[in-house]
């Protein structure tokens, strides 16, 4: 009924919180289904799960900036957020009040989307016992290698991508 990747971003979003990992499924995902898109919706929850990790790292400024592009892509997409099993409504009070408090420099807090199926909260439950977290946990702000995504990742392939697409476009010219 819904993208296996967007149960795992859920899952994610709710349970162990690494909204670095929320980005890079629905990245994925987003570049087969909708290339290009740039107001997808899964562009617009992409945005949400990066706000989220620059509001947990202190990023007020580009936490704020996301969050206000994810907003106009979600308040756009509103039969696709509603077939996607959120409330829209309450998705968006939500957001306002997320934003409001990221502008204020207020200390992170986890946040819950309201999904409205309870089919697919019992599924990114699921998901989240066989990866060994629980669903509903508030963020480890003390965990350095959430927190710090970014930064500690392997970013050979992305090093050598940017190469092999460097090379083409010289080699085309």
């Amino acid at each position: 009924m819904y993208p296996i990747e967007y149960v795992q971003f859920l899952a994610h979003f709710h349970g162990d919180r690494d909204y670095f990992e929320c980005h890079e499924i629905l990245e994925e995902f987003w570049k087969k289904t909708d290339p290009g898109n740039k107001e997808s919706i899964w562009v617009g929850l992409i945005q949400l799960a990066v706000s989220c990790y620059h509001y947990r790292r202190g990023n007020y400024n580009g936490a704020a900036r996301t969050l206000e592009k994810a907003i106009k892509i979600l308040e756009s997409k509103t039969a696709s957020v509603t077939s996607l099993g959120l409330n829209q409504q309450l998705l968006h009070e939500l957001l306002m009040k997320q934003l409001s408090v990221i502008k204020a420099k207020n200390e992170y807090m986890s946040i819950n989307l309201p999904i409205s199926d309870p089919f697919l909260i019992e599924s990114c439950k699921l998901f989240c016992d066989e990866q060994g977290f629980q669903w509903g946990e508030k963020s480890d702000i003390t965990n350095v290698e959430l927190v710090d995504r970014h930064r500690l990742r392997d970013r050979t392939e992305v090093i050598e991508e940017r190469y092999r697409s460097l090379k083409m476009r010289k080699s085309s010219e």
